[in-house]
């Protein structure tokens, strides 16, 4: 059971990430492990935010009464919605590590936006790696939902690059 004071921690940290634009947040600390994961678009870049000021954030937080306390149970319901949306869609993940790019060269159009019905082959970005640019296809048919990785940003294998709503 969580005391007063670390639900009030939890409540402002909740806070700092939504005020900063931060998605998904994991943190493990003596007794205590939080994992926060928003619904929306993706976060900004990691250097968005100051690590610091989140640290002394947690620290200093004041201690509050029990009364005003956010429920526990009120967490796991605010995540509840997140799963669901995200059954629904289909991932389209990076076959290798590399950067990502959303269209075929610099000054033209993206391979695909978001909205656009998509077909199984059809490309949707390009990876880089090692200087040669690996196309890659859509594996489901559907609408593209999001666009997850950021253009000329680094993707590891694995990595989500395209949320799909397939037909």
């Amino acid at each position: 059971m969580m005391d007063g004071n670390k639900l009030n921690e939890l409540r402002e940290l909740v806070e700092f990430l939504k005020a900063n634009e931060i998605a998904e947040f994991d943190m493990e600390q003596d007794d205590l492990k939080v994992r926060i994961k928003f619904a929306g678009e993706p976060a900004a870049a990691a250097g968005g935010f100051d690590m610091a000021h989140l640290s002394r954030l947690m620290a200093s937080a004041p201690a509050a009464p029990a009364a005003s306390a956010v429920p526990v149970a009120a967490i796991p319901a605010a995540a509840a919605p997140v799963a669901e949306v995200e059954e629904k869609l289909h991932e389209v993940k990076s076959p290798i590590v590399g950067t990502f790019y959303e269209s075929p060269s610099p000054g033209t159009p993206s391979f695909v936006k978001v909205g656009d019905q998509v077909e199984v082959g059809q490309v949707l970005c390009i990876v880089e790696a090692m200087k040669l640019m690996n196309e890659i296809e859509s594996d489901v048919a559907g609408e593209v939902v999001k666009r997850i990785a950021a253009s000329g940003q680094p993707v590891e294998y694995g990595q989500p690059l395209f949320a799909i709503k397939a037909r």
